[in-house]
């Protein structure tokens, strides 16, 4: 496992299942992608039993994050990428429990794609695409109202957080403003540089 400030991460931004992501839009011999499949069915094993994910190997009691970076989000973004390369029914099923704790939990006080609502609304556009079941578009479409309806009163008032840098992508109004775009077509949408 890679180690980042003397953790082993699982989060997609900087952990396990980021690093899972990427080899899996490689091309890998049979052995490697039986270690991909291996290490995704860990997690799935070791998930908090609220359904979401640890933030490290070292932290497996704080069941706190629900972020792209660390937690249900950016596992389940992975999870869905293994559903489509091994056909398997247990990583979908493990992405639709995912995209569950996102719908309880994921509504955040930040608006950017790393650790904001537009960031969690991408499990649910993943899973619609993967599946075509409305209820995913649905979710996302939710998401999406909650931040043009809400985010900007929300962070006037200081109730909201719009990113240490508020135009950036990862932080701030650019990924909600990606999020929008990508809206437009929901079948063709993609986490920015991370769903290929």
């Amino acid at each position: 496992m890679f180690e980042w400030y003397g953790e082993k991460y699982w989060g997609a931004a900087h952990g396990l299942a980021g690093i899972m992501h990427v080899l899996m839009e490689m091309e890998l011999k049979p052995d490697e992608l039986e270690d991909v499949k291996g290490t995704l069915k860990y997690m799935i094993e070791n998930r908090f039993p609220s359904g979401n994910y640890p933030i490290s190997e070292e932290d497996r009691k704080r069941d706190v994050l629900v972020h792209w970076c660390h937690g249900a989000p950016g596992v389940g973004l992975t999870l869905v990428k293994a559903a489509e390369v091994f056909g398997d029914k247990e990583f979908l099923e493990a992405a639709v429990d995912a995209a569950e704790v996102v719908w309880n939990r994921g509504l955040l006080k930040r608006v950017g794609i790393c650790h904001g609502i537009s960031g969690n609304a991408y499990m649910f556009l993943s899973l619609y695409r993967l599946t075509g079941n409305v209820e995913f578009l649905y979710r996302a479409k939710a998401f999406a109202g909650f931040l043009l309806d809400r985010a900007h009163k929300l962070i006037s008032n200081g109730e909201m957080h719009g990113g240490d840098n508020p135009y950036s992508l990862f932080e701030g109004m650019g990924g909600m403003a990606y999020l929008f775009l990508d809206l437009i077509d929901p079948t063709e949408a993609r986490f920015p540089a991370y769903e290929l």
